[in-house]
Order: C-alpha cells, then structure tokens, then sequence
C-alpha cells in the first residue's frame, strides 16, 4: 500500500474512535503545554533576575563584613570591617571612582504621626546616592553637611513612607527612629526588589555618622560598596582589595578571610547557576509529563489492537503486508502526538501570556523550544506505538479473523 493511503487510514481509524483519540492526544497535549509554560516562565524568569543582577552595576566591588565568597548578605552582627578600612582602600586602590561605607540593620521600631511599624536602617555616606545609584525622587537625600554635623535626618523608602504617612508626603515630618528623633528630609525612588528577593523600599537611610553614633551605638560596618571608572579594572581591584584587607586585618593567608569581595560577575554567575538549575529541573518535570503521556498511548493502542484483531486480519487476507499494517499504527500514534504537540504549544503559549497578562510572572515566548518540543512529542508517538504497531503487524490473517469481537 502507498504511504498516502496508509495515512488515509489511519486518519479515518481516528475520526471514527473520536473518545479514544482524544484520550491518546491527552497527554502529549499536557505534556507540550507544560513544557512552553514552563520554558516561557523560565526565560522570563531569568532574563528578570539578570536584569537585577544587572543593576548591581558593573563596575562595582562590594566588601561584605565576615567571611565567605560569593553572592552573600552582610553578616549581622559582624565587626570585622571598619572605616579606616574603607579610607586605606581609597589611599592605596588606583582607578576607583566612589568609595562609600554602610552600616545597615533590620527590623528597627519607627513611630511616626501615631502610627508604628519595623523597618530597615541604613546609615550610609553621603555618596551612597550616587554609588547605589538611588536618588530621592521628593525632597533630598544625605549630603556632606548631614554627615559634618550629625544631622537627625532620614529620607524613607516608598514603602516605609505609605505605610506611615498614607498618601501624604511625609517631608518635613518627623519620625521616630530607635528612640531617637529624625527630620524626613526626602523620599527615595521606588526601587524593584534586590537580585536576592529583598524588598529595599521598607528602609530608611540617615547619615553614617549619626547612624553609628545615635542609633546603632557601634564603630563598625555592614559592607564597602567601591565603584570604579572602567569595568575592566574590577577584577584587579578586587584582589587588591583582599590583599590591603589581609595587611589591614593582619589576616596571613591560608587563614580564613573575615571579609568577602563580592564583584558583579560573581553576582551574574551565581545568579545563572541558581536559574539555570532551576529551569532544568522544571523542563525535566514537563519531559515526565510527556514520557507518562507516551506510556498512556501506548496502552490505549495495545486495547486498540485487542478491538480491531478482525480489522486487521481482513485488511491481511486482502492483501496487507506486516509493514503496512504497522507503518499505520506508527503513522497514527505519531499523528496524534504531533496533533497534540500541536494544541498543547497553543495552550502553552495562551497559558503563558495568560499568567504574564495577569502579572503572575513575565513569561518570554522561545520559538526554537517549541519546535524542539513539538519534534519531541512526535518521536514520543514513534517509539511508543512501536511496540503496538509491531504487535499488531504480527497477527495472522486466519487467527485474526476467527478473534471474537
């Protein structure tokens, strides 16, 4: 028999059995659709951390206090790094830009205008700003006469400001920072949340001087944030940075370093490491879905071939080669995988805009994934009907049509 023939049959064999075709196709169609969701939120995902990362800015070394390499918070309650660490790296470091210090805290009590909440603290220079770079979008931020002074003044963060002052703008109000008493001198721009899911907004940021002094009561800081004119010179600076620390600290190597140089390609790598694992993991689960969906074809098409033993035993004594009655079998589970494929990338892509449409998550549409996909769920159809289409191949004529219906 010609192939167009054969496929004719086969797709006549599936329009008649319309529950057991749907049934076949379900779950290539699950399947599929679960890979282009999946794949879609995965690329978005990614692209979203890497713009996040990004912000992190590329021409920047940050020195977190305590030990440790890579991505990692400062350690609360570390007292390893000082200013005159920060002063020795402006002395000795060639080619850097800003050089700004931060003392920071979490969960600090703020009172203002009756109301109470917790919030971050950060005592930073007068730099910061510019360093970050994160201006104020109302009023001013900390500048050098703040820090001269010891001003009592704080520019709060979006959040920290709605959830104190409502709808009105809160400066030239005062608030209540650790019992001690600040002027809100500015709000900060709106900020998205940090690459490690922070949301940065819950803050307020007063001069380092009065922070050390009048709220923290400390001489020590949370992390050195060192921007530099050329990108190309971050990694020279960074190993600088950890030589003149490990003179500063009177740290002799092996002994373990009580600072981490955090640089912007580490952020990056770590960030696509995580991202990457991630994604493998959810793009082996949608291939589980689909290998079920394949075991499932497979055993509707053996009951498939109990049902139409006289069928195919007529179509032999006819004059029906083994091959023929098997490249039918494999052309209609390879069919309804592709057709499947085929709806489930439809599904995938609608469900995908779906959840970006309703803010969920950014879901970024890959077309060369979908044809992999759709290329994988036909050869899924292949090698499961296989064994059916061989099985089916096998009847004899006579004994085939002495089958019970």
């Amino acid at each position: 028999m010609s192939l167009p023939r054969i496929a004719a049959e086969g797709i006549r064999a599936l329009v008649v059995h319309k529950l057991r075709t749907f049934f076949m196709m379900a779950g290539t169609l699950v399947g599929i659709g679960s890979l282009v969701v999946i794949m879609a939120i995965g690329e978005g995902t990614e692209l979203e951390v890497m713009n996040r990362v990004n912000s992190f800015g590329t021409y920047l070394v940050k020195i977190n206090a305590g030990g440790g390499r890579g991505y990692t918070k400062p350690q609360a309650g570390v007292v390893t790094l000082k200013a005159e660490d920060a002063q020795a790296i402006r002395d000795s470091l060639k080619g850097w830009d800003i050089v700004t210090c931060v003392a920071q805290k979490h969960g600090i009590p703020m009172k203002a205008g009756g109301r109470e909440c917790q919030g971050d603290v950060f005592a930073v220079d007068s730099d910061w700003h510019e360093a970050m770079p994160w201006p104020a979008k109302e009023g001013d931020g900390i500048d050098p006469e703040d820090m001269a002074t010891l001003a009592h003044v704080a520019v709060l963060g979006t959040r920290l400001a709605k959830t104190l002052f409502g709808d009105e703008s809160p400066v030239g109000s005062d608030i209540q920072i650790n019992n001690s008493r600040f002027k809100i001198k500015g709000v900060l721009e709106h900020h998205d949340e940090s690459p490690g899911g922070d949301d940065e907004n819950n803050r307020a940021v007063v001069p380092l001087t009065t922070g050390l002094r009048r709220v923290f009561n400390q001489t020590h800081l949370s992390y050195i944030r060192v921007r530099m004119k050329d990108a190309a010179d971050v990694p020279r600076a960074a190993e600088e940075i950890r030589q003149l620390l490990h003179a500063q600290h009177h740290i002799n190597p092996p002994e373990q370093d009580d600072f981490a140089v955090v640089t912007s390609a580490e952020v990056a790598e770590a960030a696509r490491g995580i991202s990457g694992t991630l994604h493998a993991l959810l793009v082996a689960l949608a291939g589980l879905a689909l290998l079920v969906g394949g075991f499932v074809m497979m055993n509707i098409l053996l009951v498939s071939v109990s049902e139409r033993t006289k069928e195919i035993g007529l179509r032999r004594a006819v004059g029906a080669r083994r091959r023929d009655i098997r490249n039918q079998f494999l052309l209609e589970s390879g069919m309804l995988s592709g057709l499947g494929g085929l709806v489930g990338i439809g599904v995938g892509v609608a469900a995908s805009l779906g959840v970006s449409y309703l803010g969920y998550w950014d879901a970024v549409l890959s077309w060369p994934s979908m044809a992999v996909g759709f290329l994988f769920s036909a050869a899924i159809g292949v090698v499961f009907g296989l064994y059916p289409a061989m099985r089916a191949a096998r009847l004899q004529p006579v004994e085939a049509l002495r089958a019970e219906t």
